[in-house]
């Protein structure tokens, strides 16, 4: 069952499960045109401890890819590429009831960046309108508010960006990455906690691998995108730098909940995510 109504950080209610996904994106499209959006959906998740693929884990009695599927159904997005790669069999079976969702394989996990390059066939097949939203999400982020997506696609649309992250404001950024802006305070770029300096430490807007890209931008940001580092993977953190460097306009928006900020790591992590869900008013299914 999905819940019913979701309660945000902030005490407000959001739809998230009675209403019919395509009245809300006909209420949506006067502020956006309908986005497609990928989900990062094919790591194994080492540190579950499971053979299990990480985003079929049951949270609240269902896999948590759902609850991100449910958000997205609630914004103004028509299309839906699930980046596939462990176990993918399982995962395209557990999906095969949901509607408007295409899956793209990624055989091997060569970084974040890899992925969304896999989808880029399935994007230049609707060579109609080459500047749509693309919009990219964590399929193990089952918190994630669909107002917080329906403001970031709002702010995309109004601001004519190449590439637009949404972040949030954290207390405790410990092992997250940072969003570092220059003296106008426009962003400049991201920094991994590894390597980020002690004035970069103290930062608390965190990258929370939510973005939307113009389409044709993304393409062209990923065809540029290098493995130059310690684990030769390719990541999308690099392409928001990547187009501002060309002079694209690229930002940083801190729109997402306090509640956005857990992901799932670890089975303490999941549960960590699970008592949040219910403070929150989200319904098991039983």
């Amino acid at each position: 069952m999905n819940p019913s109504e979701n309660t945000d950080s902030a005490g407000n209610t959001e739809s998230a499960g009675n209403t019919d996904s395509a009245e809300i994106s006909a209420r949506n499209a006067g502020s956006v045109r309908g986005a497609t959006a990928i989900v990062m959906a094919a790591g194994k998740g080492t540190r579950m401890k499971s053979e299990l693929p990480k985003v079929l884990f049951p949270v609240l009695g269902r896999p948590m890819i759902h609850w991100v599927l449910d958000a997205l159904e609630q914004v103004a997005v028509t299309r839906v590429l699930v980046v596939v790669g462990y176990r993918h069999e399982d995962v395209r079976r557990e999906l095969q009831g949901r509607k408007n969702i295409e899956f793209v394989l990624q055989e091997q996990q060569l970084g974040t960046g890899h992925a969304v390059q896999m989808c880029v066939p399935s994007l230049i097949l609707d060579q109609a309108d080459l500047d749509r939203p693309v919009m990219v999400v964590a399929g193990d982020s089952p918190l994630v508010q669909s107002s917080s997506l329906s403001a970031l696609l709002e702010a995309f649309g109004l601001g004519d960006y190449s590439c637009l992250l949404g972040t949030l404001i954290k207390s405790d950024p410990q092992g997250l990455g940072r969003i570092v802006r220059d003296a106008a305070g426009s962003f400049e770029r991201i920094v991994e906690q590894k390597d980020a300096s002690a004035n970069e430490l103290q930062i608390q807007e965190v990258n929370m691998s939510t973005y939307l890209f113009k389409q044709n931008r993304l393409i062209w940001a990923l065809e540029r995108l290098g493995n130059n580092n310690a684990q030769g993977e390719y990541y999308l953190t690099d392409c928001p730098a990547l187009l501002k460097q060309h002079g694209e306009r690229v930002d940083a928006l801190a729109a997402l909940k306090a509640c956005e900020a857990l992901s799932i790591n670890t089975i303490d992590e999941l549960e960590k995510v699970e008592d949040k869900m219910k403070e929150l008013g989200y319904r098991c299914k039983s």
